[in-house]
């Protein structure tokens, strides 16, 4: 039967409102609807957990489609597990997003034990910072600057794992000091080992400014208890940064300066300076798993864009804090990352052989 005028008319109709739903559907924006897992690869308490809880808060806010939002923190090995476990075992649909500490050494020093390989993750934005060390100031014979570390007697330096970047600067910070002492590992956060320090089981810690600022000047400082000794940098004079305002502690260098009366240099200070480097620029990483959706990889990292603007998270941050902590995104960050965590075979191996010398108690 030939189709009539009114018949046309109609398909037409039918056609348009087709093409509209789909065209809707694709300008949907990726997350909506769903729910996003930021999973924090140390515990609850801790400097990594205090800051990715802030940030995931607010990134939230400026995520196209406006996900449900949850927390996961996944601890052990030193941040190990749970990066491992993002980019193993986690969604790879977009909605498990890794905010990552101290990772990029624990890569660096052995590539082959990564069955993903941590180059291949989506890096949606990288944080730097520093690590702030600190002392009991009842070590024998009683050390009230900085300087008097290289006093030290019968000192005890705590630490998360033997291949973390931070405890093993501590372990080089110390043997370029001439400071004998012995090392206790194994803690599973920060909040553990502050605790022992607080006990006297150890006597050397150290975190980032975030907890440094907000749970280690009330409680250790303030009340007498530690002094802070060195933060990690290599440039002399240091950079400024906006994570030390407010802070009076010498950088490394300056303080090597000070006692040695020379600038640090030798085989432990080339150490010190690749870990510094790498971990400096890769202290925090947001990333997705390798092959994540493109859609939510530009998503994610649009939000990021946007919090840089975010009064609000700046004002919270500052509040808990007390610094803003920059997230840097680009189109190529994937790319910039995996650069960074190369080392030489030379220097992972040199690295690694002072890994496993361990002093013990």
């Amino acid at each position: 039967m030939k189709p009539t005028r009114a018949h046309v008319t109609f398909a037409a109709i039918c056609a348009a409102i087709s093409l509209g739903v789909s065209g809707a559907a694709a300008q949907q924006p990726y997350y909506k609807g769903k729910r996003l897992t930021v999973l924090i690869n140390f515990a609850a308490g801790g400097p990594a957990d205090i800051e990715s809880r802030i940030f995931g808060k607010y990134l939230a806010k400026h995520i196209d489609g406006a996900p449900n939002v949850v927390f996961q923190n996944m601890d052990g090995a030193g941040g190990l597990i749970g990066a491992q476990y993002l980019g193993e075992v986690a969604a790879k649909d977009g909605t498990a997003l890794g905010a990552l500490t101290g990772t990029a050494w624990i890569y660096a020093s052995d590539p082959e034990r990564w069955r993903v390989d941590f180059r291949k993750y989506e890096f949606i934005a990288r944080s730097p910072s520093t690590t702030i060390h600190f002392v009991r100031k009842d070590v024998a014979p009683g050390l009230n600057a900085p300087e008097d570390i290289v006093k030290a007697q019968g000192l005890i330096g705590g630490g998360l794992s033997a291949d973390t970047s931070k405890d093993l600067r501590m372990r080089l910070g110390l043997d370029m000091l001439g400071v004998p002492y012995q090392y206790v590992t194994g803690y599973r956060s920060s909040p553990p080992a502050r605790l022992a320090l607080q006990r006297g089981e150890i006597h050397m810690f150290a975190e980032s400014p975030p907890s440094y600022r907000s749970v280690v000047v009330p409680q250790l400082v303030t009340s007498g208890i530690a002094i802070p000794v060195w933060y990690d940098e290599i440039a002399d004079p240091p950079s400024p940064t906006r994570q030390l305002d407010g802070l009076t502690i010498p950088s490394f260098p300056q303080l090597y300066r000070k006692v040695k009366g020379t600038a640090p240099s030798g085989q432990y200070w080339e150490a010190y300076r690749t870990l510094y480097e790498m971990s400096n620029a890769l202290l925090r990483l947001v990333a997705l798993p390798p092959g994540a959706p493109r859609e939510a990889v530009d998503a994610l990292r649009r939000a990021v864009e946007r919090l840089a603007h975010d009064k609000e998270f700046a004002a919270e941050a500052m509040k808990i804090v007390e610094f803003v902590p920059e997230y840097e995104t680009a189109p190529d960050l994937t790319e910039q990352v995996g650069k960074i965590m190369v080392v030489s075979p030379q220097m992972r191996e040199y690295i690694n052989g002072y890994m496993r010398n361990v002093p013990k108690k």
